[in-house]
This record gives C-alpha cells, structure tokens and sequence, in this order.
C-alpha cells in the first residue's frame, strides 16, 4: 500500500471514528462535537477504545468466562510489545455479535477501524492513553472474572462501586487529564490530577444511579451495593420487583447523595482545566452540568428509576444548556448555573 493509500485509509477510518461515536454515546457526542483538533481526534479514538471494552462487558448474553477470555485477548491488541494479530480477537468476538447490531456492537465488529487510527497519531498523545485504556479493560475483565459464577455483577460493598467506577470512568478521567495537562503548569497539572477522580466518579454514579433498571434487565448487572440493599430487606436479584421499589428508592438516594459529594471537586477539575491544544471549557462543562441536572431529577423523583426507568433531564434543558454555550459561559458562570440546574430546569429559568 502507498503513503497516499494509507493516509487515505486512515483519513476514511478516522472518519468513520467520528460518525461512531455520535451513535453510541450522547455524552461524548456533544463532547467531541465541542473539541477542535487535536484534541476532538484523541478524545473520539479513546472513548470509541473504552467503549468496544465496556460492550463486551455489559454483553449479557455472553458467558461471563468468555467475556473475560475476550477482554483479555482485547487488552493483549492494545499492547505494543504483543504480536496478536487483531484478526484473531475479530474471530473470537464474531460469534458472539447480535444478528441485528445496534452502533455499539457495530464498533466492536469494527475494532480494526478503530484501532487503525489510534496506531496512526503521534507518538506521544498514543502513548499517554494507551495505559488508562489497558487499565480500564484489564479492571473490567477482573471484574466479569470476579463473578463468573454468578452471571453478572453484584457489586457488594460502596468500596467495590467506587473500585467498579475508577475502572470504568476513573481510567477514562486519567487519559483526558494526561492530554490536557500537556504544557499545563506543574501547579495545574497537579490539581488537574487530584480532581479528575471525582470528576469521573461523579459522572458514572450518576450513571448507575438512574439506569437500575435498565443494567438488571439488559445486562443482568446490579451496582447498587449490596450491603445497601439488604439493609432495605431487597434481595439483590430482585432489585426491579414491584414490592422491592421503595427499599431500591432509598438505596438510590444514597447513591445519588454520594455523587453529590463530588460535585464541588469536579466543578474545581473544570476551573483548572486548560484551554490548549484543541480543548475547550465547553466540552467538559456540559457533561458536569448536565450531570448536576439528572441529580435533581434524582433527588425529586427517585422512584422513577425503578417504575418507569425513565429518569433524564429533557430534551429541551439539554438544547437551552447548549445555547448558553453559544453564547459564551466562562469558568465563574459555572458557578451559577450548577445553582440554578440543582434547583430547577434551566429552560424553565
């Protein structure tokens, strides 16, 4: 293949890199989208690396002992040193890809694609996500191992949760916060790594707090602690029962009330956050916000979660937060708009 074929190659793999991730990712759509190059390049190739991990993870219709054997072979491509054909994961996952794939399963058939266009960018930004990705994927194959008798996870204690959450989000806050914190201050870049935890932990409660029903009956995983949940008297395969909603509701609320800890680090992560290299406040922000929102919705309806699965900030808060952005939000505007989401809609503002 010539130089201009493979440029072309990785230009059309790049492409379609981009057009993956709006599909599988509403968060990290918006968050791409307010990228510029090169860091809209970086943040796409990392989260598209993340996802195809976190798919076969969630994959409840695999055994748990061959999502391990999967991820394993997956962390194997990412590793240079490592001569396993990529060919040989395609293999191994083919059986397993759903007849009718929805945009996630179509980035896990895709996996060369993806990794294609990470191998081409520059030594550097490529070497600093390498290890948080490993590291994410080497998490979640302990963990599917971790319960391979049973099924699906059954995260036991708040310990294991957060130990789920740094390897599921944690890892992802350690690739952004390395790619950002290039040519930062030492005194930043020190700051910017002592609230990247929080900034993800806080996104990915968020996350477990309102999706109970959906991660039980789609992925037969439970997150919810289970020492939370037997205080309740809820036996932890029966979290979606009808008798069981009130004793899940008030678990929920202490998970949300544990993302809520962490609202004050991450919004100091968004302070300190530079604004070079194709970065932009905007990118980061919107998540945090829309975050602090979905945690009102939470704390005003908890029940939701587990009666109609359907607990989100609406369409329209989201279309008026973009505008705000639009129109130019700086770093001590965030302040008073975290206010007003935590108390109201911000259309209804």
């Amino acid at each position: 293949m010539t130089t201009g074929q493979t440029e072309s190659t990785t230009n059309a793999d790049l492409e379609w890199c981009y057009e993956a991730v709006h599909g599988v990712s509403r968060t990290f759509s918006i968050t791409v989208d307010r990228l510029e190059e090169p860091m809209a390049r970086h943040i796409c190739l990392g989260y598209l690396l993340c996802r195809i991990a976190d798919t076969i993870e969630d994959a409840g219709h695999i055994p748990p002992e061959t999502q391990t054997e999967l991820l394993s072979t997956y962390n194997r491509l990412l590793d240079p040193d490592d001569p396993l054909a990529v060919e040989t994961f395609v293999a191994d996952v083919e059986p397993w890809l759903p007849e009718e794939r929805n945009d996630d399963w179509e980035v896990v058939a895709q996996t060369p694609r993806v990794l294609r266009a990470f191998e081409a960018l520059d030594d550097e930004p490529r070497e600093i996500m390498r290890d948080p990705v490993r590291e994410l994927v080497d998490g979640m194959a302990m963990f599917t191992d971790r319960y391979a008798e049973e099924g699906g996870l059954r995260l036991q204690t708040l310990d294991e949760l957060e130990e789920y959450c740094w390897y599921a989000a944690g890892t992802v806050g350690t690739l952004i916060t390395g790619l950002v914190a290039r040519g930062a201050s030492p005194e930043r870049a020190s700051e910017l790594r002592d609230n990247a935890r929080s900034f993800a932990l806080l996104l990915q409660l968020v996350n477990i707090a309102k999706d109970v029903e959906s991660d039980y009956r789609e992925e037969n995983n439970v997150y919810l602690p289970a020492e939370w949940l037997a205080e309740e008297d809820v036996d932890v395969d029966r979290v979606v029962d009808e008798d069981n909603h009130s004793g899940v509701t008030n678990v929920v609320r202490r998970v949300t009330g544990r993302a809520e800890s962490y609202l004050d680090d991450a919004q100091r992560y968004l302070e300190v956050l530079p604004e070079h290299r194709g970065n932009t406040l905007s990118a980061w922000a919107i998540p945090y916000l829309l975050a602090v929102g979905t945690l009102r919705e939470l704390r005003e309806r908890p029940e939701d979660v587990v009666e109609t699965g359907n607990v989100k900030v609406s369409r329209a808060e989201v279309y008026t937060l973009l505008q705000q952005f639009e129109t130019g939000v700086s770093r001590s505007g965030l302040e008073d708009l975290r206010t007003t989401m935590a108390q109201r809609p911000l259309h209804e503002s």
